[in-house]
């Protein structure tokens, strides 16, 4: 297994989990589910029966809203480590790390966010493991007309950037059309090298 890193972006309803997953399940390994989503209301425990239902039944699946690195560091020294990683999503961490923080100042908040993804990164670089995150892409939206919401876009354009520079594979999934913008280009779909 090629431990790469590959980070999918792409807006609200997608596609992106559904192409994640994709990709997951062409490597047909051992599998983690990292899910951050929380079960907060009725609509959001909907979404995630519907994600938990879409995924296959012999993928493990951990739910972990805020801590990703200890997270994957308690699964990959476990007696069965995954030779896949699928998170999903950085988005709902980062909106699950604010609300957690709240009270921090923007700048605390995103040096906690940032060493965070080092501590995960850190923990991925340790093993074999091949590592898929999924990540809404809020820089083609609107400002938010609330401070919470600028905090939130400001902070995953961050954390995206971040993972992106990390990644060796970048897709943004538009209208359920995925594009690769960094990495080897695959068959007809020639996508955006960025350099």
């Amino acid at each position: 297994m090629n431990p790469e890193l590959s980070l999918i972006l792409g807006g609200v309803r997608s596609g992106k989990s559904g192409f994640a997953e994709k990709l997951v399940r062409e490597l047909d390994q051992p599998t983690l589910y990292l899910a951050t989503g929380v079960p907060s209301d009725e609509e959001m425990e909907q979404r995630i029966r519907r994600h938990r239902e879409s995924r296959p039944s012999h993928w493990d699946t951990l739910e972990e809203p805020v801590d990703l690195a200890g997270c994957l560091r308690g699964a990959l020294a476990s007696t069965r480590p995954p030779a896949v990683v699928l998170v999903d999503s950085l988005d709902v961490w980062v909106s699950n790390l604010l609300l957690k923080h709240e009270d921090e100042s923007g700048e605390a908040l995103e040096e906690r966010a940032m060493a965070s993804l080092s501590q995960l990164l850190q923990v991925w670089r340790s093993s074999q493991t091949a590592l898929f995150l999924v990540s809404g892409e809020v820089g083609l939206s609107l400002v938010p007309p609330n401070p919470l919401g600028r905090r939130f876009q400001d902070l995953l354009g961050l954390v995206n950037q971040k993972m992106a520079d990390a990644a060796d594979r970048v897709y943004l999934v538009v209208s359920g059309i995925p594009i690769e913008i960094k990495g080897e280009i695959k068959g007809s779909n020639p996508g955006i090298e960025i350099p």
